[in-house]
């Protein structure tokens, strides 16, 4: 079948035929996630403005040279022929010699410049740089990791569909593939997105690489996160600070976090008393997003991208969020203290009027962020949420 997608058009196979996705023996294309394709190409546009001269920026010899970008699992090359649309110099690669076909197809048909390769990532990001790498594989991206800071001089792009280890509800996945403690809480879209920065960032670490998220984003079923990298290990040593430890009682739903490399967790919660507390990380604990960045990204967004109404309510909710580890749930707060619950605009209103700050969280719902804890949130909100009852 024939996709519109932004600007392009691409050939790909109907998700209809009964291909199952990461089945290795067809090209897969996945249209639930041209959201997270069309925030791309705004990132990409708004990062070549960051770099001072478009998507032309000066080279070591004093000429101008476009901004590379490799898609590095490619499948059918839509990725690619966006990036290519948007004005980078596109290198598509795909071990599946159909899905290097497909690409060099549909680059063509687009009449777009770009290099098609046939290559396992690892091999390709062990032997080439590229001012921008694009990491959207079939569940975890850990095993591509390392090359792929070694092939990155300036943004890492990463996608994780493998939610479950990242959110600890597979535990023995997650400290396998992540190399950390995940834990499964009510926090957990925000669990599984700092566990991918955090691990991401020691692996660059071991390169003298920095990273900075100044764009991250835990949507339906992945956590993508847009890493700005600075090679020098000085930025790295200043990077592993902001890990740390995320402490959570299960029974009042009291949490705090600490930072640095070793956890000191509670006996007991200092809030109730309860034994039942468990300790998740080292995790991210740092700012997930630029804010004067997503700001940029969201300029970028066209209504022509399919889209662009959910993508411009995304940037408008990673603006406004708090800068807070962990979120809390609503409707489980008012489920544990046996109340009903208000409209969540009214509650957080509550804990403003209190003097707190608070904020929706970007994954919508009943989630919100904000710095005051779980017994000060009872003090404001139950209150005003007990009157709706009455």
């Amino acid at each position: 079948m024939r996709v519109s997608e932004g600007d392009v058009e691409v050939e790909a196979p109907d998700p209809r035929d009964g291909s199952s996705e990461g089945a290795g023996d067809a090209v897969f294309f996945n249209p639930e996630m041209e959201l997270n394709r069309d925030l791309t190409v705004a990132v990409l546009r708004a990062y070549a403005e960051r770099t001072d001269a478009g998507a032309a920026n000066v080279d070591s010899g004093g000429g101008e040279r476009t901004l590379s970008y490799l898609d590095a699992m490619t499948a059918t090359g839509v990725r690619a022929a966006r990036a290519a649309e948007a004005g980078y110099d596109v290198t598509a690669a795909d071990v599946d010699p159909e899905a290097a076909d497909l690409a060099r197809e549909n680059l063509a048909l687009n009449d777009l410049p770009g290099e098609v390769v046939e290559s396992d990532a690892n091999v390709l990001l062990h032997s080439e740089r590229f001012d921008v790498v694009d990491l959207d594989p079939f569940g975890t991206p850990m095993p591509f990791a390392d090359a792929a800071v070694a092939g990155t001089r300036k943004l890492l792009c990463v996608t994780a569909t493998d939610t479950a280890p990242l959110c600890g509800a597979h535990f023995d996945s997650g400290v396998r593939k992540y190399d950390t403690v995940p834990r499964n809480t009510d926090f957990h879209r925000e669990m599984g997105l700092r566990v991918l920065i955090g691990a991401l960032s020691r692996v660059a670490a071991r390169r003298d690489v920095a990273v900075e998220p100044i764009c991250s984003h835990a949507t339906r079923h992945y956590a993508r996160t847009y890493l700005d990298l600075t090679h020098k290990a000085t930025a790295a040593d200043k990077a592993l600070q902001w890990l740390g430890f995320v402490h959570h009682c299960e029974d009042c739903l009291y949490r705090e976090h600490e930072f640095g490399r070793i956890a000191h967790p509670p006996e007991d919660c200092p809030n109730c008393g309860s034994a039942r507390c468990s300790t998740a990380g080292p995790i991210w604990l740092g700012p997930i997003v630029d804010n004067e960045f997503v700001d940029a990204v969201a300029d970028e967004v066209t209504p022509n991208m399919g889209e662009w109404k959910r993508v411009s309510r995304l940037l408008d909710a990673l603006g406004a969020e708090l800068d807070t580890p962990t979120h809390y749930d609503q409707h489980r707060l008012c489920k544990q203290w046996g109340a009903p619950a208000n409209k969540l605009e009214e509650f957080l209103d509550d804990l403003r009027d209190a003097g707190y700050e608070a904020s929706p969280a970007h994954y919508g719902g009943t989630c919100f962020k904000t710095d005051a804890d779980v017994t000060e949130i009872r003090e404001a909100a139950e209150p005003a949420v007990d009157t709706t009852g009455e």
